[in-house]
């Protein structure tokens, strides 16, 4: 089965056939850093970083750029919020960002360029769409003009006249539509400045995207586009706007849009206190794997709501991977032999996972095929069939690695078993004997281990 991908721009599911395959391009838009980044910005990360494993694990050479928004009306507010300078305000949170990559065990892209350091190639590019006839100057900056460029609304599926509606107009009087859109914006005396042909000032929010995509891509035609479904306008419609009116070509061939996240059925806003970022789910959990099962439960491109019972949902599925691997981490070596058809199900479960993926990155339907491979694993076990077992381990720990889920290494398992000994010791000393006869037959059933009280003294023996 090829691969397919719902294509926001055709509205429809397409073979996926880059430009130049076997690469890839894909352009994702990253964080503006005024704050913390939260689980919604979580799921695009996280999101976007299994597609990339999974196209490199299906033979694509995939080339990622993620971009930092470091300059922005929305930074340059909470500076004068905090009184903080502005570079300062960044600083801080393109380093709390990297933390949270960190956290959430996802590789950084192979570019994350900031706004800051590329203002030149975006006043190059503003240049070209003046010299075009796409772009005006006015006393405040430069504005796009939205009526020129024909096909504006083609991703959003939007007519001019509907777009008046719900749009982030920026006021103006010297505009000449007020559709029309920031490129440049003139700084007003304590504002960050760079100089411009048309006076000290910055770039608009959507130029960037435009500008360092194609710059750090080396190319006209991005393979993927991807980001937020909240970005589709007027971000991503600007976007191609400004790409193609500048050199006539398509902007990016696919266009992949994740759906957004809720709280308990509500919009997260740090007024209705539930605003929970990545920091505060590691602080709680202290297992990123927990969010990340449960962004797989969802389809990427459908919206997900974040509760309690989800998460407890995860911890099960999470507990369920976690014994496996204490299997194989328990694993003792017998004489076994396993047949063609013990493999031939393993492979057909892994054709199924495959055929998932293909389809639109479908992570419930595939994420479902792991649990099916665990349990047929688990099978083998009983009958000691290693060869088998081994196999499919080997298999479910490839996934893991498209999933950016941890294996349960043999060092973790020794250090639960050294833990629950400790634990079960205490409980002895404090005489909460049915405390330390659960952890006993816990050790025996789960890492078959028999614990011998005798006298002052413990000894453990393991089960043959």
């Amino acid at each position: 089965m090829s691969l397919h991908i719902y294509n926001s721009l055709s509205r429809k599911k397409e073979e996926f056939i880059p430009i130049k395959p076997p690469n890839v391009n894909i352009y994702t838009c990253g964080v503006t850093v005024y704050d913390e980044s939260h689980i919604g910005h979580g799921r695009s990360l996280y999101i976007f970083d299994v597609i990339r494993r999974y196209l490199q694990y299906r033979g694509f050479k995939v080339r990622f750029v993620r971009n930092i928004t470091d300059i922005d009306d929305k930074i340059i507010n909470r500076a004068r919020e905090l009184k903080e300078d502005w570079k300062d305000l960044v600083k801080k949170y393109i380093d709390r960002y990297y933390e949270d990559l960190k956290s959430l065990g996802i590789e950084k892209a192979d570019e994350e360029p900031r706004a800051t350091e590329n203002i030149q190639d975006m006043v190059k590019h503003i240049g070209g769409l003046i010299a075009k006839g796409y772009a005006y100057t006015t006393d405040s900056g430069v504005y796009f003009s939205v009526r020129k460029f024909n096909d504006y609304g083609k991703l959003s599926g939007q007519s001019i006249d509907q777009m008046f509606s719900g749009a982030r107009i920026e006021p103006d009087e010297n505009k000449q539509d007020p559709l029309d859109f920031a490129l440049w914006k003139i700084s007003k005396p304590d504002e960050p400045a760079w100089m411009s042909p048309w006076g000290k000032g910055r770039p608009g929010w959507h130029i960037e995207c435009s500008a360092m995509s194609q710059k750090f891509l080396k190319t006209d035609t991005l393979d993927i586009h991807a980001g937020g479904r909240d970005l589709i306008f007027p971000h991503h419609e600007n976007e191609i706007a400004q790409a193609e009116a500048l050199t006539a070509k398509p902007f990016a061939k696919y266009w992949i849009h994740h759906g957004l996240l809720t709280i308990n059925g509500q919009k997260m806003a740090k007024s209705l206190g539930n605003f929970v970022t990545i920091k505060d789910f590691i602080t709680k959990y202290k297992d990123a794997d927990l969010l990340k099962l449960f962004f797989l439960s969802a389809h990427y491109s459908h919206p997900i709501d974040y509760n309690e019972d989800k998460i407890k949902e995860s911890k099960k599925q999470k507990k369920n991977f976690d014994d496996f691997f204490d299997k194989v981490n328990n694993w003792r070596k017998v004489k076994s032999s396993s047949s063609d058809e013990d493999k031939n199900r393993i492979d057909a479960i892994c054709s199924k996972f495959d055929d998932a993926m293909d389809d639109d990155f479908n992570t419930p339907q595939a994420l479902g095929y792991l649990f099916e491979l665990a349990d047929l694993a688990f099978g083998f076990i009983s009958k000691d069939l290693e060869d088998a077992f081994k196999y499919a381990e080997s298999k479910l720990e490839i996934f893991f690695r498209i999933f950016g889920l941890k294996v349960k290494s043999r060092k973790e398992w020794q250090s639960e078993i050294k833990k629950m000994i400790e634990e079960r010791e205490q409980a002895r000393k404090n005489k909460d004997f049915k405390k330390a006869d659960a952890i006993r037959e816990e050790l025996k059933t789960k890492f078959k281990l028999i614990v011998s009280d005798t006298g002052s003294s413990v000894t453990f023996t393991e089960i043959e």
